[in-house]
């Protein structure tokens, strides 16, 4: 695994650490298909949700550096909320015969790893 790979699979492991503190139940990791991947599928209570982590070293990209809760604009949006359908019907209707009974909902977990101290983990919910 390269060092971004690295990252950002320690970036998953704090999402999901975050998740679970706030009550939800993870379902899977990095769920693939063709037309791209899921970073974590979980559940809160009646909901499924679909998170996308993203993962940021602070003070590395001076110029070009973007806070993680910005990196999700309208076509990633687009294509989590079709990712989130593949998998429903891939996973969710061939076990359970319909859609979640609370919806589906995407969500958004951004991790920032400063210079020093703790990673700030934060999670956003319903973004797109």
């Amino acid at each position: 695994m390269n060092a971004q790979g690295a990252l950002g699979r320690y970036g998953e492991d704090l999402a999901v650490r975050k998740l679970y503190a706030a009550g939800m139940t993870v379902l899977e990791r990095n769920w693939r298909c063709r037309a791209g991947e899921i970073d974590i599928v979980a559940r809160h209570g009646d909901a499924l949700v679909v998170c996308e982590v993203k993962t940021r070293k602070a003070g590395c990209y001076p110029r070009t550096f973007e806070h993680p809760m910005a990196a999700v604009r309208p076509r990633k949006a687009e294509r989590l909320r079709s990712l989130a359908e593949r998998w429903l019907a891939d996973r969710w209707v061939t076990r359970y015969g319909g859609p979640p009974p609370g919806g589906v909902r995407i969500d958004l977990v951004g991790v920032l790893l400063p210079r020093r101290g703790a990673p700030v983990v934060e999670h956003v919910q319903g973004v797109a």
